[in-house]
């Protein structure tokens, strides 16, 4: 009785173990995604550039332009840490703000806070 009350607590440990090691093997380079909306324009894991770079290249540091469009993974890379790093640019091929083609998101913390949803 012992060692099966052991066996199956060993057993469904190891079971939740093996399913939450790399959720987002789904995600990969090519895939769409909306961006969502967010309170205040506050895009934590999303890495907008600061208003002050955007102008400074000429564009206009407006986050209703952002809102609502579909975005397409570029690159995936992993960090040390275990955060999943995309690079993400408009599907439309466009700018974000008419003066940067690309943005690096952590895909993970991003989808979680619907800052990017699936499309």
């Amino acid at each position: 009785m012992k060692y099966n009350l052991l066996f199956s607590f060993l057993f469904v440990f190891l079971s939740s173990i093996m399913y939450s090691q790399n959720s987002n093997s789904d995600i990969k380079v090519g895939d769409v995604f909306v961006v969502g909306e967010v309170s205040n324009n506050n895009y934590k894991h999303i890495a907008f550039p600061r208003a002050n770079f955007i102008i400074k290249k000429g564009g206009l540091a407006n986050y209703k332009n952002v809102k609502g469009e579909k975005v397409q993974i570029k690159s995936i890379k992993e960090k040390n840490n275990g955060d999943v790093v995309a690079t993400i640019e408009l599907a439309s091929k466009k700018k974000f703000f008419n003066s940067h083609k690309y943005v690096k998101v952590n895909i993970n913390e991003a989808i979680l806070q619907k800052e990017l949803l699936r499309n």
